[in-house]
Order: structure tokens, then C-alpha cells, then sequence
């Protein structure tokens, strides 16, 4: 494989370095707590620190038996205690061994524990060890995961359910977050419906808009609708002055320069955008600017072209404003199942599924055609200026990476 710059073509990393830069220059400060039930999908605003040792006391690994190895010498121990998780173990007698399940303290004096399937009892309840045993085993010792004021979590974490699940396992019950994002997603022209009303000449159901809002809701945004715009000046500017505060004007369709873009004439009215071309397919036209201020991104209007410059471009604009650092959707390499002969000028993002342990991309990958994404489960990279045989290995990024 090999790359190639095309002139007046932005490449992928330049435009990503670009918008990201954008977003460091404008991050979101404002903090607030929030209870654990509701911090799903947030950003922490600050570190996370252990208030405790975890486990705050050593305990069982296992169902077993809990004793002073220097006690056994290969002989059976009575057992002087029960010790179930919850309770609170008293000192270890010496020369005996105490019943203990998982979970449940380590009693003071015991330094072992045998799991229950390797021992016997006596008649007379005494306890034999089958095995050889070793100081230390089947114990779980106290703060092994975490120890009291370690930064177990740093700002700029997204939390999900497993961030959320080690917060409470320290007792946090309120985490500091960053607010959410308020992005207005709006799109315009009258060839544009809305799904249940019916089509007029020459119209097409609006199905961008459904994709963005359904996506940043995934995001964590607070999100205004702004619906359609029409093609005119006039109700296109009163629509934009009353989206009220928003951190992020999002349209699609593009902002074009033409004298029929009325979003755009309304836009540079208070404002200044600029058009990049990208070196991408789907997805070559992007407008980045500000609106009174606020920053303006605007996607390609066809489905497949927003998905893929929302995924891989606003996408990581926006967690990177709110303090995310790694933004990138995690790849991975896998051979390809098909060939490719022409190579492009563009980097193409193709909609794709691994059938095999090979990747093999939907049949029609026209930027109109949402289906394809429906259909597939990542997106298979092809490097611009490269040909592929059956085999060789290009870069796949799953769409769970990318869609929450």
C-alpha cells in the first residue's frame, strides 16, 4: 500500500488535527455533579480518588478454609469459627482453622486459604489438607486493586457502565462531570419531508437529521432540533436567532458558497466559514466556521457521507471539547476479502462486514445509500492511491466504535 497528497485536498489526519485544535481552543469549563444513576456516557470533570482501600481488608478468594499455614505441618485442624461475607471475624485461635466463604473477611492471625474442594473432614470435624499449601493463597490481600488516595480514574474519563460500577465499589455516589454539550442540528431545503407526511414532486424523507439526533443523544448532547429550513433568507435567519445558547451548530447538506445556500449567506452574515475539500470518499465537502461566535460544522447532505464525517471527524470534536483525550475510534487489521485495482485520490471508507475472518463490503457504496450502513459492521479503510488483492491487510473500525 502506499499514500499520495492530492492538491487542494485536506488529508483525514490534517483535518482531524485541525478540528481538534478548534475544540482545544474551546472547551467545555463548566462543571456539575451528578449522581451515579445519571452519569452514563459523561466526562469526568475531575479525578476520581480512591477514599478507601480496596479491598478494604484482606478476604477469601474462595469457599474454604482459613488458617495459619505455620498451624498445619501436615496435620487435620479443628475449626473454631464460621465466617461468612458480612460479618466480622474474630482473631484466629491458635492450632485451629475457620470455615470462611468468598468474599468474607480474612480473620487476624490467618495468613492461608484452602479451597474447600481439596480438603477432607473427620469424624470428628477436623480438617485435612489433601494439597500442599503456600502462604499467601487464595487470599485476596487488602488494596490490592486500590489503595486510599490513588487517582484511580483521571478527568476527561468517559464513563460508562464499568467506570460507573468501580465508582461505587470505592462509595462514591456523586461524580463531577463536565455539563453536556448543546448542539442545534438543523438541515435545510424544500426538496426535504419530514417521515409521515407525504412526498411532493422531486422530495426525499429527511433522514439525516433522525441519525444526528439519535447520535448525540448517544453522545450525551442536549439537543435542539431546529428541524428544516426553507430556502429563504428571511425564516432561515429568524430560525438561527432563535436557537438560543448552543455550544455547536450542526447542519447538513453542507454550507456552500453558492447564491441559492441561504444557510450559508445567513451564517457569513454574522460570522466566517470555510469550506474544506477532504481527501475522503464518501464525504469531500466540510464547512467549519462560527455563527455569532459559536462554531458551525457542516456535513455533506448524503447519509453515508455524514456518517462517516460525523463518526470520524465532529464525532471526535466534540468528546475532545469536553476534556476526552483519546478520541480516536479504536482499529484493527484484518485481510481483506475482496480486490481493489483502481487506486484513488481519495481515501475511501468503505461500509463493510467481516464474513470469514475477512472483510467484505456491501455491493453498492454510493454516499446515497444508508442501507449499506445498516447492513455492515465497521468500516473498512482503503488508503488513497493503494490497490488491494484478496489478503492483504487494510484497516477496520467497527461501528460500535464510532455510534456511542
Amino acid at each position: 500500500m502506499s499514500g499520495c497528497d492530492h492538491p487542494g485536498l485536506l488529508p483525514m489526519e490534517a483535518a482531524l488535527e485541525r478540528l481538534l485544535a478548534l475544540a482545544d481552543a474551546a472547551p467545555i469549563e463548566q462543571v456539575e455533579q451528578v449522581v451515579l444513576a445519571e452519569a452514563d456516557g459523561r466526562v469526568l470533570a475531575e479525578p476520581l480518588i480512591a477514599a478507601l482501600d480496596l479491598p478494604p481488608w484482606a478476604n477469601s478468594a474462595m469457599d474454604g478454609y482459613a488458617l495459619r499455614l505455620a498451624d498445619c505441618n501436615g496435620q487435620a485442624l479443628p475449626i473454631s469459627q464460621r465466617i461468612q461475607a458480612g460479618t466480622a471475624p474474630t482473631p484466629l485461635e491458635s492450632g485451629t482453622c475457620a470455615r470462611i466463604f468468598t468474599g468474607a473477611p480474612l480473620p487476624e492471625g490467618a495468613d492461608t486459604v484452602e479451597m474447600q474442594e481439596n480438603v477432607e473432614l473427620d469424624e470428628a470435624g477436623r480438617v485435612h489438607f489433601r494439597e500442599p499449601l503456600k502462604v499467601g493463597q487464595n487470599v485476596r490481600a487488602q488494596g490490592q486493586e486500590t489503595r486510599s488516595g490513588e487517582c484511580v480514574l483521571p478527568a476527561g474519563t468517559r464513563l460508562g457502565p464499568i467506570e460507573l460500577g468501580l465508582a461505587a465499589s470505592l462509595g462514591a455516589a456523586r461524580l463531577s462531570v463536565r455539563r453536556r454539550l448543546r448542539v442545534a442540528v438543523l438541515s435545510t431545503g424544500d426538496e426535504l419531508v419530514e417521515p409521515g407526511q407525504a412526498l411532493g414532486p422531486g422530495q426525499i424523507y429527511n433522514s439525516n437529521r433522525r441519525l444526528l439526533i439519535a447520535w448525540l443523544q448517544r453522545l450525551g448532547c442536549s439537543v435542539v432540533d431546529a428541524g428544516i429550513l426553507p430556502d429563504d433568507l428571511q425564516r432561515t435567519r429568524e430560525a438561527l436567532r432563535a436557537l438560543g445558547e448552543v455550544d455547536l451548530i450542526l447542519s447538513t447538506g453542507g454550507v456552500s458558497v453558492g447564491e441559492a445556500d441561504f444557510l450559508g449567506i445567513a451564517l457569513r452574515e454574522a460570522g466566517e466559514l470555510a469550506l474544506w475539500k477532504l481527501a475522503i470518499k464518501p464525504g469531500k465537502p466540510l464547512t467549519f466556521g462560527h455563527y455569532q461566535g459559536v462554531p458551525v460544522i457542516g456535513l455533506p447532505g448524503n447519509p453515508a457521507s455524514t456518517l462517516v464525517t460525523f463518526g470520524l471527524l465532529a464525532r471526535p470534536y466534540m468528546l475532545r471539547r469536553l476534556g476526552v483525550q483519546r478520541v480516536e475510534p479504536l482499529s484493527f487489521a484484518v485481510p481483506a476479502g475482496f480486490t481493489w485495482g483502481k487506486p484513488g485520490m481519495r481515501r475511501e471508507y468503505l461500509r463493510a462486514r467481516l464474513e470469514h475472518g475477512r472483510v467484505v463490503p456491501y455491493a453498492n457504496q454510493s454516499s446515497g445509500v444508508l442501507r449499506s450502513a445498516a447492513w455492515a459492521e465497521g468500516l473498512a479503510e482503503v488508503m488513497e492511491g493503494s490497490t488491494l488483492a484478496e489478503g492483504d491487510m487494510l484497516r477496520f473500525i467497527p461501528l460500535s466504535e464510532i455510534l456511542g
